[in-house]
């Protein structure tokens, strides 16, 4: 009989690597990454365009072409295409980021060829139908009238706004008024000028095969035209940071953004402070939720987040609280941050958040699905295939010291954004 009455014994994580990846040369020049894994017949094929925030010449025409993509095409309308993905089972999606335009399609093997007109058209001759564009800045309009009631919402959004600017590819909010001025023209020329072969990685996963390869091959050379590389446009916009309260004094919550500009996953400190964020806010045992949910209980959630773009990224803290424990939700945050910076972290909480990190990077490598996103993730933001390795080797290998020489330089409170919207 196995013995239930002691736990099985703790071991280390020590060798995360990721499987071979393959890189296909399509007859286009797009480099295809493929990740043969898995047992299912399934395959995800995700194509990545550089067509995001930095390089849209209208605000919000970025995410207008990338939601309206499959809204009609010079043979389907939208309604037809609606129709073939549903009898075949798969799923099609346009998520949309600050830095590019993605397409994701998940299909069984068996339909893949089926499948591979449709995306074909989609990606060829898309006609962003008016009627669809007036649903699309309707919808969003009602929606956004919605969110900006949200004090969460409203902080996270001045947030960014001072913290890049307000021009700013990752700083600018959207109104009503954005919404209103997009015109077709501008996801035709956003769509023509950056959806190109110079602009486009694809990855392809789970049970591919020679055959599979030649379709997507044979497809998506055909949609997808050579054209020019795109150049970001990032608009420099420098200011001091400071405390900004936004009153609004009929909220029983009041919603707090406290953080500030720092870097993307190239920078030399973003792997230590991708742990030194765990620590202070990163995961439910964090310090922020040790002090300010469960020793105070003034908030269900408050969170730190490590938020990195592929030109920049910033550090913030996050949370809604009572408008009784504003001041001192405040002022707990900035002690734990001036913690960090005078005590060195001990051995058992350090050992305790290298283990939850290397248990999430084993979730990052389970199946081939998962491993698709972290190397595109790498590929797309410029790191070597090796850099998963690394985080993991620093996760492991990071020292106390090391970490509070981060804080000491990033936690500075003078750096620091605050942004407090309600009482």
């Amino acid at each position: 009989m196995p013995d239930r009455t002691s736990p099985p014994p703790i071991r280390d994580i020590n060798q995360l690597r990721l499987p071979d990846i393959q890189v296909h040369q399509l007859d286009n020049g797009i480099p295809l990454y493929e990740i043969q894994m898995g047992t299912q017949d399934v395959i995800k094929l995700e194509i990545v365009f550089q067509a995001g925030r930095p390089y849209e010449r209208k605000q919000l025409a970025a995410r207008a072409t990338s939601s309206l993509l499959r809204e009609g095409t010079r043979s389907f309308s939208a309604a037809q295409i609606a129709e073939q993905l549903d009898f075949y089972g798969c799923s099609l999606s346009f998520p949309f980021n600050l830095d590019t335009c993605n397409v994701i399609l998940y299909s069984l093997n068996k339909h893949f060829d089926k499948l591979m007109p449709i995306l074909e058209e989609i990606l060829a001759t898309p006609t962003f139908p008016e009627a669809e564009l007036n649903a699309f800045i309707k919808r969003n309009q009602q929606r956004l009238e919605v969110d900006l009631a949200k004090n969460d919402i409203v902080s996270y959004r001045k947030f960014t706004e001072f913290i890049f600017g307000e021009t700013h590819p990752y700083g600018y909010n959207s109104y009503s008024e954005t919404y209103a001025a997009l015109k077709r023209d501008d996801l035709l020329e956003h769509f023509s000028r950056l959806f190109n072969s110079s602009n486009c990685v694809a990855f392809i996963s789970g049970r591919s095969s020679p055959e599979i390869i030649a379709m997507a091959n044979e497809r998506l050379s055909r949609a997808i035209p050579a054209g020019k590389a795109a150049e970001p446009v990032l608009q420099e916009c420098p200011a001091t940071p400071q405390a900004v309260k936004i009153q609004r004094p009929e909220t029983v919550q009041t919603a707090i953004r406290i953080g500030r500009r720092l870097f993307n996953r190239q920078h030399d400190d973003y792997m230590g402070m991708y742990v030194l964020n765990t620590i202070l806010g990163g995961y439910f045992g964090s310090r922020l939720m040790d002090n300010i949910r469960e020793e105070k209980g003034y908030t269900y959630n408050i969170y730190s987040s490590l938020d990195p773009m592929q030109f920049d990224g910033y550090f913030y803290v996050g949370t809604e609280v009572g408008n009784e424990f504003v001041k001192d939700t405040l002022r707990q945050t900035y002690l734990e941050m001036d913690r960090l910076q005078q005590e060195p972290v001990d051995e058992e909480e350090l050992a305790m958040v290298r283990n939850y990190l290397m248990g999430n990077f084993l979730t990052m490598l389970d199946g081939p699905f998962n491993v698709s996103e972290v190397v595109r993730t790498q590929v797309t933001e410029g790191l070597p295939m090796s850099y998963f390795e690394k985080m993991a080797e620093a996760v492991r290998n990071i020292t106390a010291d090391e970490l509070q020489q981060l804080a000491q330089q990033y936690f500075r409170r003078e750096d620091m954004w605050e942004v407090v919207v309600g009482v």
